[in-house]
Formats: structure tokens, sequence, C-alpha cells
């Protein structure tokens, strides 16, 4: 269809041209040259002309040489036909008929005035039709049915309670006799808010897939254009098409490119997208009533939207699409791998548990991922190991197979990971270690200490906290105590720590001195004409106790790790040992190699 809409303009112009043409050739003389009686007379006598044509007083010649060539006869010459026989040039007459003139008048003439007032009025109906620039102001909506989309409920895994709002849409639209015995009404407009990735789109088709009316789908950005008023144009072509196919659904994607707050952009309110914006609220809830059209909307932006849009009446349900937790996840992986071949040895759980934060576009990656690097092996079935590679390669980037490590440097990576490992052995409040490698991947990952939760963690304690900064600061004490000094291996663990401090003191008031306050500031969005930053000034004196504190969670926590570092040396150098050998272990490996650890309560 899309292309169909790109061929319109160059057709239009290859018409055109065609009828430029046309014209000329009606005008312009049609390969003869037109001659005067006396050239015609030199021409016959130099024996020149091969054959006349006479039709009445006009003669046309043709040349030995293939040229053409017309002339009129000229009373004051001698008679052209005793010419001709003097100089035995064949001629032939032609008998000139009224007929020939009248059709040649309207071939040339009459056809193509015809053709330039059709091209008119097919120009003039397009232009109204498309209110006034012929077909930018209509909707670029698509209509999606159930043999378009193929996707259902059941294909959407990890989000049960988002499902079952949105069911509601589905059973309303089916049965809703059901809802108008009770007085419900069944909402206007359905706001679908989340990270990126974690199936708002998806869920939209899905509905697409269950309910039995029409379905239109269009993105934020199809609304607006160059065109001054084309926008709101749109959105008045597409909400007069859901009328006529009522009950129906209308769904916009990214509906913050459309819907951003007034008043903040270049133009105030003449800005084209705030007409855009204002044209989709009098649809929305107006003087005129949407009867059984409702407006399902996705954005991962809520906090850009204007007021108004948000408002009952417009979109009377705001349904937050979060990111999955370890069985949402698990059940995602399930429903991306459930058309690929697993080995047995596949722990989806685990998988689960390593990846944290993951959205289902994350994890629909990494399994397409994993099967990539098992066909690349020409393996029969997916393995675990290819899970393991895929997600390295998700959270670290490739191995550096080229990249040449130093004995040294090698030495010093092992001592950095094996000093995080021991920490998160140690320590009762870290998490367990999944896997420790010193095989250098992406831009600077030397090497890596990978953990793996137990379970989800939603609120997180001030023991907790401590023990992962203290975590964060093993490779750092390892280093210091195997080589003497630091190296530049801990910039990443030292700016994580240090932002944990900082939270910690600032946010979450876990500092004794400051107390319980909460002194971050208030970051709001960047919108022209409106405040960047928003907070309160500290005084010098505050602001000196918060730098205090945070240096001192830093210090506490780095003695802390080189103190339990120190003391369990043995098993540092052990684990370090190990590691250089092997260059990868997992957790069961560590457990072996620790197994005679025995933390004292102190740590």
């Amino acid at each position: 269809m899309n292309r169909l809409r790109s061929l319109r303009p160059l057709t239009f112009l290859v018409i055109l041209v065609i009828l430029g043409l046309i014209i000329l050739q009606g005008i312009w003389p049609r390969g003869e040259v037109r001659v005067g009686y006396s050239d015609f007379v030199r021409w016959v006598k130099d024996g020149r002309v091969a054959e006349v044509i006479i039709k009445g007083s006009t003669i046309k010649g043709i040349l030995k040489t293939g040229e053409t060539f017309t002339t009129t006869v000229d009373p004051q010459y001698e008679n052209p036909v005793d010419l001709l026989d003097q100089y035995k040039v064949p001629r032939r007459y032609e008998v000139a008929g009224e007929g020939s003139l009248f059709w040649q008048f309207i071939l040339w003439t009459i056809v193509p005035v015809a053709l330039l007032i059709g091209v008119w009025l097919w120009f003039m109906r397009r232009m109204q039709t498309g209110g006034g620039a012929l077909s930018f102001a209509q909707s670029r909506a698509k209509l999606v049915t159930k043999e378009y989309t193929k996707v259902t409920f059941k294909d959407v895994a990890g989000i049960d309670e988002v499902i079952e709002e949105v069911k509601e849409i589905v059973d309303y639209l089916k049965n809703p006799s059901r809802f108008a015995r009770l007085g419900a009404r069944v909402p206007k407009g359905i706001l679908l808010v989340g990270p990126p990735g974690t199936g708002k789109t998806l869920l939209a088709r899905a509905i697409a897939g269950e309910a039995n009316v029409p379905f239109f789908s269009i993105s934020g950005s199809d609304f607006v254009e160059m065109f001054v008023g084309v926008g709101a144009a749109r959105v008045r072509d597409m909400f007069q098409k859901a009328k006529q196919n009522a009950p129906c659904i209308i769904f916009i994607d990214e509906i913050d490119a459309v819907g951003r707050k007034r008043g903040a952009g270049i133009g105030g309110g003449h800005d084209e997208r705030e007409q855009t914006l204002n044209q989709l609220l009098a649809e929305m809830d107006g003087f005129e009533g949407n009867a059984g059209v409702i407006v399902l909307a996705a954005t991962n932006r809520p906090d850009v939207l204007d007021p108004a849009l948000l408002r009952p009446g417009r979109f009377d349900r705001k349904i937050v699409v979060p990111l999955p937790d370890v069985r949402g996840r698990k059940a995602i992986l399930e429903v991306h791998t459930r058309d690929k071949k697993l080995a047995p040895d596949v722990d989806l759980e685990v998988l689960a548990k390593r990846t944290p934060g993951f959205a289902g576009a994350d994890l629909a990656n990494l399994c397409n991922e994993a099967a990539l690097l098992a066909a690349r092996q020409n393996k029969d079935y997916i393995e675990m190991s290819d899970f393991e590679e895929a997600l390295d390669r998700v959270l670290m980037g490739l191995k550096r197979q080229g990249m040449y490590i130093s004995d040294e440097e090698k030495r010093i990576i092992a001592y950095h990971e094996s000093g995080h490992a021991l920490l998160s052995k140690l320590l009762p409040h870290a998490d367990p270690v999944h896997k420790v490698t010193i095989i250098p991947r992406g831009k600077g990952a030397l090497g890596a200490t990978v953990p793996l939760p137990t379970e989800d963690r939603y609120i997180l304690t001030k023991a907790q906290l401590l023990d992962r900064i203290t975590v964060l600061f093993g490779g750092r004490a390892a280093e210091e105590i195997v080589a003497g000094q630091a190296s530049t291996g801990a910039f990443d663990d030292l700016k994580q720590a240090t932002e944990l401090a900082k939270k910690m003191v600032v946010e979450y008031g876990m500092s004794e001195e400051v107390g319980p306050l909460s002194l971050a500031e208030e970051r709001l969005n960047v919108f022209l004409g409106e405040e960047i930053v928003k907070s309160e000034e500290h005084s010098e004196e505050l602001n000196a106790i918060i730098d205090r504190e945070i240096r001192r969670i830093v210090e506490e926590c780095y003695r802390r790790a080189r103190s339990l570092l120190t003391q369990y040396r043995e098993a540092l150098d052990k684990l370090a040992g190990e590691l250089l050998a092997r260059e990868t272990l997992d957790g069961s490996e560590i457990d072996e190699i620790l197994a005679d650890l025995t933390p004292s309560p102190a740590s």
C-alpha cells in the first residue's frame, strides 16, 4: 500500500509529460520541409526529385535522398504537370477531402484539451478528498485483522495481571450487555505505560487477535508532517473512519510523539504539534461523543504527556506494564523457546535468575542469539553453554580472542576477580556467584564476576547495601594485597561504590549524622520554557556533612574488604590460581575450591 502511494506522484508526472509531448507534436511541423515553388522547379530540372504527390494546389515531393518537402503551386510558373512529364518524374494524385482535415483537427486539438480537463478534474477531486493536500490529510491508520496478527494472549507471558486488565475490554466488546445491565461504562481510553521492550505493542497485537471488532493501528509520529494542519486533519479522518466501523479499537503506539505537554515548545499554542494534540483531545472527549470507539495507547514516557490527555474521560485507565520478575522471565523464556530444540541441560530457571532487569524483548533476543550460536557450530540442539555465551555477549560484548595480555596483567586480573568472588562467599548479604572469568570481552571488560540472585529484591536493607559496596571493593583490595599497589582495573567498581554510598546518604536517609532526610535533587524533563532543575539549595555545612558521610561509608567498606581478604589470603591465592589455570569458573567449581572455607562470625 505504501509503495502504491509513493508511485502516485510519479504517475501524475508521467501523464503530464505525455500530454506535453502530444501538444508539441500537434504544434510542431511533422518532419516535412516547406520550400518555395521556384526551388521545386529547380530540383525537378536538376533531376533530384524521385516522386511527386499532387493534392489540389499542394505538392508533396520525395527527393532521391529520401527527404520530403511540400510546396504550393505558383501560377506565374508553367503547369507542374507539363514540367513533370518533360523531365519524366513519377506522379500520383490524392483527393483533398474535408473529412481528413476534420479528424486531424479532432486529433491534434480536441483530444489534448479533453485530456487536460480530465486530469484537472481528477486533481481537484483528490484535493477535496485529501483535505486540501491530496492524500496527506488522510489517516495512515492500518486496519488489523485476526488473520493478519495471529497473536493471542497465549503469546504474551510475564505480565498476567496486565492481561487480566485488558481482557475486560475484549469481554465488553464481545458481550456489552453483561456490563450495561449494571450501568457500567467501558473506559474510553487505556494507556499502557512501561519501560521499552516490556510487551506493550505485543499486548496490543494480542488484543487485535482476540477481539472480533475492527482494530486500527497507527504510530504517534504518523500524525505530524511538514505541512501545517495535516496532523489535525489526519486525527479527524482517523476518528471518522473509526465511528463508521464502531464498535472498534484505535491503537496509538508511542503516543508521546504527539501528546507532549503544550506550551513548552517554540511557537507556543500555534505549534503544529500542539494543534494536532488539540484535535486529538477534542476527538477523544469533545462536544461530539465517540460511542463504541476505544482508544488504546502505549508509551514509555508518561511524564512528558499533557495533563489534559491523561484525565479521566480520555484515558480513564492507566496500566503499568512492568519489567517481569523471575517467574515472569521464566514464562517469557518458555514462550520464546517453545519452537526451538533445547538440550536436556538447558535450565530456564537459572537463566531467569541470571537476567534481572531484562525485558521481554531482551529475553527474546537472548534466545535468538543462543540459537544462532548453536547453528554456527552445526549443533542439533541448543545447549546451556550457548545460552551462557549469548548472555555474556549481551551483557559484556564479544570475546576478544586476539587481545594479548601479559602474564603479570593476567595474574592481577585473576586476583581482582577472585577478590570479588571470595567476598561474595564470605559476606552474609551478598548474592551468590554464578561465574567468574578472566576472558576479556567488549570494550573494556578484562574479566567479570557474575552474581546469581536467589530472588528478586524490591527493597534493600542497610546491611545489604554495605555488603554490596564491600564486594565492589574486593578487586581493588586484592590488587593492593598481592601487588602492593592499585591499578586502573577498578575504575568501574569505584564508580558504582561511590554512587551507592551517595544514595545511602542523600536519598535513603541511612546516615546517622545526616539523619532521615531526602536531599536528592528533583530533576524534571528538559522542556524549553520549564525549569530544568527544581531543588532547594543546601547550606555549605550540610553539604560538608554529606561529603564526609559518603567518604566514611566508602572508606569503612574498603577497610572491611581488605581486612577479610588479608584474613583469608590462602583461599584468595587458591581461587586465583585455579582461575589462572581454567580462565572460567562456574558457581559449583567455586564452591568446590572453597569447600573448606569457614567464614568467621566477624565477617
